[in-house]
């Protein structure tokens, strides 16, 4: 097992700063999750452990070496596009083998090594096959066995799943926790889905226009975000974030609550009241939009059971302890 370590590591591209100054440790054996929307840097970072791109200012280590200048193949990684980049013309074998042929290793060691890969990827019975006869999961998983064959000590991912559709988005969420908990092995994993970030890491690091905002388990990032930005962005629907009057009332700049921490009450108790613009029902769950008069619309999370319809009146509040307070950028409490 690896750590990576990131020391005031900075990107620039030309007068551009794409990363400012950042430090970051990712424990040797961790699922770390890089998570942010579009342009927040987190391919970039990726890259920068790699090797794909140069490190500007800093240092960067991985497993207590300085690889700053290092070549990509010395680093002690493999790295999973989201592209699966496969040989149309090798067997599926063939393509998981390459990098250890490449290697000239003894072809018994890479016998052994693709068999366990295989096995490992449940790809035993498509190893004659090639890419054009295989679904897209499979070929992931493919792509997959091709790095970890390289008994590299940290295994980089670049959004690998965004090709997939959503079900088969699911089959490999579990698959990727499996493939962690029996390799062992440091995982770095970028994505633009906080479902995925929230499933499989155990450490996540938000990032926005290159800046850190977070680094935490899941659970302390939905428990207890400690910027607005990090408290819209985790969680599922997002966070109901309400500035205006109702927020200073409460001694803060925004007030946040989980719309699964939204309640139905009696109208002399609300906190918040309104009219259902719009309800999903989805079955164990209904997901309604609801315009309130305290702070514009707002999102709730109530029981499937609970039936609304568009136009009736609400009258909704939340415990204390649900509350998220929010001033000048930061967590309050």
């Amino acid at each position: 097992m690896t750590s990576v370590i990131l020391k005031k590591v900075e990107k620039s591209f030309g007068a551009v700063t794409v990363i400012p100054p950042l430090d970051l440790e990712i424990p040797e054996g961790s699922f770390t999750v890089f998570v942010g929307p579009s342009g927040c840097g987190k391919s970039t970072l990726l890259r920068l452990i790699a090797g794909l791109e140069e490190v500007s200012t800093g240092t960067l280590e991985i497993g207590g070496r300085d690889v700053t200048t290092s070549e990509p193949s010395d680093r002690g990684i493999a790295m999973v596009f989201q592209s699966y980049a496969l040989y149309p013309h090798m067997t599926v074998a063939d393509n998981i083998a390459f990098p250890l042929k490449v290697l000239k290793r003894p072809q018994t060691e890479i016998n052994a090594a693709v068999a366990k890969a295989a096995d490992m990827l449940q790809l035993d019975a498509l190893l004659t096959r090639k890419p054009k006869d295989l679904s897209g999961g499979q070929r992931q998983r493919v792509a997959i066995g091709r790095a970890i064959v390289r008994d590299a000590g940290v295994l980089l991912f670049d959004e690998p799943l965004s090709n997939l559709d959503a079900s088969l988005r699911g089959q490999m969420r579990v698959e990727l926790s499996d493939l962690h908990r029996n390799m062992g092995a440091t995982m770095i994993y970028v994505t633009h889905d906080q479902v995925e970030a929230m499933t499989m890491a155990d450490q996540i690091v938000v990032l926005r226009a290159g800046v850190i905002e977070q680094v935490g388990s899941p659970m302390t990032l939905y428990e207890k975000p400690m910027t607005p930005f990090v408290a819209g962005f985790i969680g599922s629907p997002n966070m109901n974030l309400m500035e205006g009057q109702i927020a200073k009332e409460h001694g803060c700049d925004v007030l946040g609550i989980r719309p699964e921490h939204l309640y139905r009450c009696a109208p002399d108790d609300a906190l918040l009241s309104g009219t259902v613009r719009h309800a999903e029902n989805l079955g164990a769950e209904t997901v309604a939009y609801v315009k309130t008069q305290q702070a514009g619309e707002i999102l709730i999370r109530i029981d499937g059971k609970e039936r609304l319809s568009i136009g009736d009146s609400i009258s909704l509040t939340a415990d204390r302890s649900n509350w998220h307070l929010f001033a000048d950028g930061k967590r309050m409490s």
